[in-house]
């Protein structure tokens, strides 16, 4: 067996490091998993249907560190058919939740602008509870370039 340099060490080292940071298939698994189970918490597990929610964003984001959102969701405000809360998940964030809005018949209309951080390319989803308890969602792509190039 051949004794490997310093050189040919430090090479295998720095490529084994470079394999676990980029190519990692359980991180983006675990990360679809925790936005799945953070819906179902959020819905008790019930079926959200499309519609009624409009989720606004850009197709793509030249500055991951702050994505406008706005949301607005369809709804007379009133004290027996309202809006309970809406929450925005980001399945590739390393924390999915990115926020919650809390509303009630007394708020009027159920909107809100923000902005928010994305690591990458990646689906952002809006969850709408009624007062009903039924659940209604919006999801977008959202495409994150690094540095503005486009790409």
């Amino acid at each position: 067996m051949k004794d490997l340099s310093r050189r040919e060490v430090l090479a295998l080292g720095s490529t084994a490091a470079a394999a676990a940071l980029f190519i990692n298939p359980l991180t983006a698994h675990a990360e679809t998993d925790l936005a799945k189970d953070l819906m179902k918490k959020f819905t008790g597990g019930k079926a959200a249907t499309a519609g009624k929610i409009k989720l606004e964003m850009p197709e793509i984001a030249e500055n991951g560190n702050t994505v406008p959102l706005s949301f607005t969701v369809e709804s007379p405000m009133t004290k027996k058919d309202y809006v309970k809360r809406v929450i925005i998940i980001a399945g590739g964030n390393p924390r999915p939740e990115v926020a919650t809005f809390n509303f009630s018949h007394l708020s009027g209309v159920a909107k809100a602008s923000s902005r928010m951080r994305l690591a990458k390319t990646q689906n952002v989803i809006a969850v709408a509870e009624l007062s009903d308890g039924s659940f209604h969602m919006a999801k977008t792509e959202v495409k994150v370039t690094i540095g503005g190039c486009g790409g």
